[in-house]
């Protein structure tokens, strides 16, 4: 397992994402905005596709003149149009729609060209089934924090990648944060781990923000309060050559108020549900891939 974060994207071949809801959108923000070429440069060497004419049209305007945005409900060849020639195709549809758009725009791929899916439960092997001999495949698994360029990614490359290939996969997950390499086997781990894992610390924040205001705090000051904080503690570690743990003792002096308030959340337990719930989310994704197989 290897990990890396924000070095200098290499240039890209021409890049299609199909179905760019917020993940895809975020993906393509994070190219755009880096230092890398795509293609040939040309607003044609970025193609992206949504169902909706409005959702193409909110997309074109966003990113006037540098990218080319097509929509299925103005063309229902908008994703094979997009697929042909670009080099890199991101597949950003819901699981279910995943192989509907393989059989879309198998004929156009070639030996060489990338797919990247960035879909829950849809295993290499599904996808490589729906694509001709020779094309590479990868999953991505992306978290939302991509949206501001601190996102985690967990990146698997199917059977015959290339280095090549991979890294510039990897390259692509790197415009928006840090990417984490590991065996399709773990996908589903890491998925419960850093793709849910935003989730687990807003609900951590809404029960700190309800025990503040359970205080005494008026819901903004809470807010004000307990995000500061997280972002804060988040900050110092990132920044900080400490650990976690180092980090906690140093707040907690001996038989002081923090001591207390630990001993009370260790009674809680929530080491072990939160064990629980990871093993829950990994489950979930093994069904979803044999329901998407």
């Amino acid at each position: 397992m290897s990990a890396q974060t924000h070095t200098p994207s290499p240039d890209f071949p021409a890049i299609a994402f199909l179905g760019v809801g917020s993940m895809n959108g975020a993906i393509l923000q994070g190219v755009l905005a880096s230092e890398a070429t795509v293609g040939d440069g040309s607003a044609q060497a970025v193609r992206t596709t949504n169902r909706s004419s409005a959702s193409a049209q909110a997309l074109a305007e966003r990113f006037t003149g540098r990218i080319t945005a097509l929509a299925e409900e103005r063309d229902a060849q908008a994703n094979r149009q997009a697929a042909e020639g670009a080099g890199l195709i991101v597949l950003g549809v819901k699981p279910y729609g995943v192989a509907a758009v393989l059989d879309e725009i198998a004929e156009v791929l070639v030996p060489g060209t990338i797919v990247v899916s960035v879909a829950a439960g849809v295993t290499i092997a599904a996808i490589a089934s729906r694509v001709p001999a020779g094309v590479a495949v990868l999953r991505a698994m992306p978290n939302t924090p991509a949206a501001v360029g601190a996102g985690v990614t967990g990146l698997a490359a199917g059977p015959g990648v290339t280095d090549e290939q991979r890294a510039v996969a990897r390259a692509l997950f790197e415009t928006v944060g840090s990417v984490v390499e590991v065996d399709e086997s773990r996908i589903d781990a890491l998925s419960a781990v850093s793709g849910s894992g935003p989730a687990y610390v807003y609900a951590y924040i809404e029960q700190f923000e309800q025990a503040a205001q359970q205080l005494g705090f008026s819901a903004e000051d809470a807010r004000t309060l307990v995000e500061g904080t997280v972002i804060g503690a988040a900050r110092l570690l990132q920044s900080s050559q400490s650990t976690p743990e180092q980090l906690r003792i140093a707040v907690t002096s001996p038989g002081g108020t923090t001591a207390e308030a630990l001993k009370v959340i260790a009674q809680g337990g929530q080491v072990a549900n939160l064990h629980q719930a990871l093993e829950a989310a990994v489950a979930r994704a093994q069904e979803m891939a044999a329901e998407n197989g």
